[in-house]
């Protein structure tokens, strides 16, 4: 992917580390459920290292409180993260409470590539300004949902807002990637849910990264062979499921 954020070309696939902060350290939950957390690092940012010497060139970096509450205060956490990603110039995602104008700037001043917005996608009259001002390519729709409808406030509120409608109503307001992921798969290690990702992609033209349940290479390889733009994973790779450099090496990159 080029530095604007936009696929290189349209057989890119990407596979992308999660870092996921609540209280300032690296945890997962399971089925988005925050007292359902499990630990895994008190320090995000080596973490965030050990996933760029392994040869990520993107991070996916989830504000787990901002999510929740829509505050910021991970932020200097995330920023020791994009720190370290910029030396080697990997790129980084972010995405958990990003819900106003302000919390796009506060990130991007960080000096990430693109922010998720979650609870505030369904806004389409916010997105279509936010998309305006700042560039489609910077900003991915986080299309988390149960049975195929949306979910928001970190996955605490359901919706009957339809992910694959909402996927074209956001391309046509030049939004170009998605994030997709099946909240009922998330920290389960049974899969990703690749039917919806690729019926996303194929219905709404938005090159989409599928989220939630990946338990290892195959996954992973999966993911590509459905002709993703790319995949999430995170409890795989810290319960050692996932060896991040045989992966890259299976996906030819260098």
């Amino acid at each position: 992917m080029s530095v604007s954020g936009q696929p290189s070309n349209t057989n890119s696939f990407t596979l992308f580390p999660a870092i996921d902060i609540y209280q300032g350290h690296c945890v997962r939950l399971f089925q988005g459920d925050y007292e359902a957390r499990t630990e895994y690092s008190e320090n995000p940012a080596q973490v965030a290292r050990e996933f760029v010497e392994a040869g990520a060139k993107w991070l996916h970096v989830v504000d787990l409180d901002a999510a929740k509450s829509g505050t910021a205060e991970n932020l200097p956490v995330i920023e020791q993260v994009v720190k370290i990603c910029s030396k080697s110039g990997v790129q980084v995602q972010v995405g958990g409470g990003v819900r106003s104008r302000e919390a796009i700037e506060r990130l991007l001043a960080l000096g990430i590539t693109r922010c998720v917005i979650g609870t505030a996608v369904r806004d389409l009259t916010w997105m279509q300004d936010m998309a305006t001002q700042f560039g489609g390519s910077r900003l991915v729709a986080g299309l988390d949902g149960r049975n195929g409808k949306l979910a928001v406030k970190g996955w605490t509120e359901q919706t009957e807002i339809s992910l694959v409608d909402l996927g074209r109503e956001l391309y046509a307001l030049g939004v170009r990637t998605a994030l997709v992921t099946d909240v009922a798969k998330d920290g389960t290690l049974t899969g990703p849910n690749l039917d919806l990702a690729a019926q996303v992609q194929t219905s709404s033209g938005l090159d989409v990264l599928a989220s939630g349940g990946v338990s290892g290479p195959e996954d992973v390889l999966a993911s590509r062979a459905a002709g993703l733009a790319g995949v999430i994973a995170g409890r795989a790779l810290y319960d050692g499921r996932l060896d991040l450099k045989d992966i890259f090496s299976q996906l030819g990159v260098v």
